[in-house]
C-alpha cells in the first residue's frame, strides 16, 4: 500500500505527476466534480439559510469505493484539484467523501506540473482554502436559483424544455442587441479623393488622400461637394508645404490570459473558444516527450493575470539573447487589469528549452499550433520594442490640402518574432515607403480618384468579440466563457454564421421574454457586480450566504409576481394560413430546437409537421423563379432554386445578387459559380 495518495482531477495529470513523484507514493483520479447539487430539484434549501443538498454523482460510486479504499490505507492524503475556485470546490467535497479534515494540511497546488512545483507544493500543504470554496458554492447557488426560477416563465410562455441562465441569459441578451443594432442601422454615404502623385526622378507614384481646406478637415458627404473640389483642383499645382519626420515604437502584447489566449487562437488559428480550452487543457496536464516522458507544457490556462515568475523571467532572457541577441532583450513587467484575480501566472511555456519545432512530433496539429502561439506570445512579451522611422507629408493643391504619410522599420525587435493579430487587421505592421521629398517641392498630379462609400453597420460579435467585451465589462470569469457560449448555442438560442453569432428566433423570443420579467437580473451592470461580489467572498470580506440572502428576496417577490401574471395564460400557439394537409386543420407555428417550423394541432391523433420554408426578394439567376433560404445538417445557411431538382440545378452558400435581365451567357456562369459540386454539398 502506498504510504502518500495524491489524488488529481484527470488521468493525464496523474500520468504526468507520477513521473516526478519517488517512493511509495499512489496518484488517482477524481475525473472531475464527484459531488454536485443534483438536476431533479432546485437543492438549496431557502428556508434553511439557503444550505446546499449536495449527493455523490451517479455513476462514480465504484470510484469513490476506490478512492476511500486507497485513502483509508495511505498514511497522508494530499488533495492536488486544480488551482482555482472549481479546484478548491472539488477538494474540498473529497475531503468530506474520504472523511479528511479541511483543517488538515492536505491541499496541494501547483500553477504548472513541472518536478520542481510539484515537489515544493508537496513540502509546502495547507488546508483547504473556505473562502474559495465558498465563492464557488456563491456562484452554483445563485446560478441554480436564477435557472430554476426564470426557465419556467419560458415554459409557459414558450415551450417546455427552455432555459435561462444568470449569465448565458446576459450573453445573449448582448448578441440581440447588436442584431438589432445592424437591422436599425441606416447607412451614410461618404466619399474619398485620392491622388496619385509623382515626385522628380521617382520611378512610382506615391497616394496622398485629401484631407480639407485651408488646413481644416472637411468631411466629404456627397458627389456634387467631390466634383466641385476636383474641378477647382484641375488644373492645380501640388506643392509639398510641411514634412514632418519622426521616430515611433511598437511594445510587445503581454504573455496570454485565458481571454486574450481564445481570442487569438480564434484570430489567427480559427479555433474556437472551447476547442481552444480543451487543447490547452492538454498541454498543460502533461504530453509524452521523448527522453523526457509525460511533460506538462503550459502554466495553468485559466487565468486573467499576465504576471509571470522571476524564473521563467530569467529563462526568457537566456533564451532570447542566445537566439536573437542582447538587443532584442528587455525586461518587461506587465500591469494586471483591475479586478483580476492575481492568483496564477499568464499562461506560459514551463520549459523555455521544449521549444516548438523540439516537441512538435510529440504534440498533435493542434497542439502544436496552440503550443507555437503561446511559446512565442510569451518569449516576444520580454522582446524590445520595434522601431519604425515615420514620415507625415502636408501637400497644398490651391486651397485644398492632401496628406502622405510613410513609415519604415528601423528594428523589428519582437516582430523578428511575434505580431499580435489585430496589429495586422489595423494596417500597422505595413511598411509605407515615400519617395525622397523636400518642402515647396512640386509633384506631378498623375491621376486623380474618387471613391464612394456608405458608413457600415457595428460588426457580429465572433467569439473572440464577444470574450473581449464580457471580460472588459466584468461579466463572468476565465472559467465561464467557453461553457457559456456553448451553453447557448447547443440551446439554439444563438447560431454560428461564418464564424459570427447570430440570434435565432428562439433567441430573440427567449431574450424579449427574460427582459419583460426579469430585466433586473437580465442585466449586465448586475452581472458584473455578481462577479464583484464573488471576488469579496473569495476573499474572505463577506459570508456567502449573506449575500444570496440579499439577492433572494427582492428576486422571489418577482418571482412570485410574474407567476400570478402568468397564473391564468393559455400558451397559444400562432396559427399559419397554411392547411395540414392530412386532416384539414390550419397548422401553427411551433418552436424547436433548429427554429420555427409547422405543426398540426390535432396531435396527437394527426403528427403531421413540417420546416417554414422562407424564400428572398432576389430571383434564381438560372431560371428567374423562387430563390428559397435553407439550412444544412450543421446549421449552415445555403440557397436553392424551389424547382431543383426537378427542371434547375440552381443551389448555392452564397446569396445570389439581383440581376435586371437574365441572359443566356449569364445562366451558363451563374451555373458554373453558384451550383458547386463538391463534397461541402453532401451535408446540404
Amino acid at each position: 500500500m502506498a504510504n502518500k495518495l495524491i489524488i488529481v482531477e484527470s488521468p493525464a495529470k496523474a500520468s504526468t505527476i507520477t513521473k516526478f513523484i519517488g517512493g511509495s507514493v499512489k496518484v488517482m483520479a477524481s475525473m472531475g466534480h464527484i459531488r454536485d447539487l443534483p438536476k431533479s430539484k432546485l437543492a438549496i434549501d431557502v428556508e434553511n439559510n439557503f444550505e446546499p443538498q449536495y449527493i455523490n454523482i451517479r455513476g462514480k460510486a465504484a470510484l469513490i469505493k476506490s478512492l476511500k479504499k486507497e485513502a483509508n490505507a495511505a498514511k497522508t492524503v494530499y488533495l492536488a484539484t486544480d488551482p482555482d475556485r472549481e479546484g478548491e470546490a472539488i477538494a474540498w467535497h473529497l475531503a468530506y467523501l474520504l472523511n479528511i479534515s479541511p483543517e488538515s494540511l492536505c491541499r496541494v497546488t501547483f500553477n504548472e506540473i513541472t518536478k520542481k512545483a510539484v515537489q515544493e507544493s508537496i513540502k509546502n500543504p495547507r488546508t483547504i482554502d473556505k473562502n474559495l470554496f465558498d465563492a464557488q458554492q456563491a456562484r452554483r447557488a445563485m446560478d441554480r436559483i436564477v435557472g430554476y426560477k426564470m426557465s419556467p416563465v419560458l415554459w409557459k410562455k414558450v415551450k417546455r424544455g427552455l432555459s435561462a441562465g444568470r449569465v448565458q441569459s446576459v450573453v445573449v441578451k448582448l448578441i440581440v442587441e447588436r442584431e438589432e443594432e445592424i437591422e436599425k442601422f441606416i447607412a451614410e454615404e461618404y466619399w474619398n479623393i485620392y491622388a496619385n502623385l509623382l515626385a522628380k526622378d521617382a520611378k512610382k507614384t506615391f497616394e496622398a488622400k485629401f484631407y480639407g481646406k485651408n488646413d481644416k478637415k472637411l468631411e466629404l458627404k456627397n458627389k456634387a461637394q467631390v466634383d466641385e473640389i476636383l474641378n477647382n483642383i484641375k488644373d492645380a499645382e501640388f506643392i509639398i508645404t510641411d514634412i514632418k519626420k519622426g521616430e515611433k515604437k511598437r511594445n510587445p502584447a503581454p504573455p496570454f490570459t485565458t481571454s486574450t489566449m481564445g481570442q487569438e487562437a480564434s484570430r489567427k488559428l480559427g479555433f474556437p473558444l472551447k476547442k481552444t480550452m480543451s487543447v490547452a487543457q492538454g498541454l498543460y496536464e502533461g504530453v509524452k516527450v521523448p527522453e523526457k516522458g509525460v511533460v506538462g507544457l503550459i502554466t495553468y490556462m485559466r487565468t486573467d493575470s499576465t504576471r509571470i515568475s522571476e524564473e521563467a523571467r530569467a529563462a526568457a532572457k537566456t533564451y532570447i539573447e542566445a537566439t536573437y541577441g542582447t538587443a532584442y532583450y528587455e525586461n518587461r513587467y506587465y500591469k494586471t487589469k483591475n479586478g483580476a484575480q492575481d492568483a496564477h501566472e499568464a499562461i506560459r511555456p514551463t520549459y523555455i528549452d521544449l521549444t516548438p519545432e523540439k516537441v512538435k512530433s510529440s504534440l498533435t496539429n493542434d497542439q502544436y499550433k496552440l503550443y507555437n502561439l503561446i511559446y512565442n506570445r510569451f518569449i516576444a512579451s520580454q522582446m524590445s520594442a520595434a522601431e519604425y522611422d515615420t514620415i507625415a507629408v502636408n501637400i497644398k493643391a490651391n486651397d485644398y490640402n492632401f496628406k502622405a504619410n510613410g513609415q519604415s522599420i528601423k528594428f523589428k525587435g519582437f516582430m523578428k518574432l511575434y505580431v499580435e493579430t489585430k496589429d495586422f487587421e489595423n494596417g500597422e505592421d505595413d511598411e509605407l515607403i515615400l519617395p525622397l521629398l523636400e518642402v515647396n517641392q512640386k509633384l506631378k498630379n498623375e491621376k486623380i480618384e474618387k471613391k464612394q462609400s456608405f458608413t457600415e453597420p457595428p460588426a457580429r460579435y465572433t467569439e473572440a468579440s464577444i470574450v473581449k467585451v464580457l471580460e472588459e465589462k466584468g461579466i463572468g470569469r476565465p472559467s465561464t466563457y467557453a461553457p457559456t457560449i456553448s451553453t447557448i448555442l447547443e440551446r439554439r438560442y444563438i447560431q454560428k454564421e461564418q464564424k459570427q453569432l447570430v440570434p435565432t428566433e428562439l433567441g430573440k423570443i427567449v431574450n424579449k421574454l427574460l427582459i419583460e420579467n426579469f430585466g433586473d437580473v437580465v442585466n449586465v451592470e448586475f452581472t458584473a457586480k455578481v462577479e464583484e461580489d464573488f471576488d469579496d467572498i473569495a476573499e474572505g470580506k463577506v459570508n456567502w450566504k449573506d449575500t444570496i440572502a440579499a439577492f433572494y428576496g427582492p428576486f422571489a417577490e418577482q418571482v412570485e409576481k410574474v407567476e400570478k401574471e402568468l397564473e391564468h395564460v393559455e400558451l397559444v400557439d400562432e396559427v399559419s394560413d397554411v392547411p395540414c394537409e392530412k386532416c384539414g386543420r390550419m397548422m401553427v407555428i411551433k418552436y424547436g430546437r433548429y427554429g420555427k417550423f409547422l405543426a398540426c394541432p390535432g396531435f396527437p391523433e394527426c403528427r403531421n409537421a413540417k420546416p417554414i420554408i422562407e424564400t428572398i426578394d432576389v430571383p434564381c439567376p438560372v431560371c428567374g423563379s423562387v430563390v428559397q433560404e435553407k439550412k444544412s445538417k450543421r446549421g449552415r445557411k445555403f440557397y436553392i432554386c424551389e424547382n431543383n431538382p426537378e427542371s434547375c440545378e440552381y443551389i448555392s452558400w452564397n446569396k445570389p445578387k439581383a440581376r435586371r435581365k437574365v441572359g443566356a451567357s449569364r445562366k451558363g456562369r451563374s451555373r458554373n459559380k453558384d451550383n458547386k459540386k463538391s463534397k461541402d454539398n453532401k451535408e446540404i
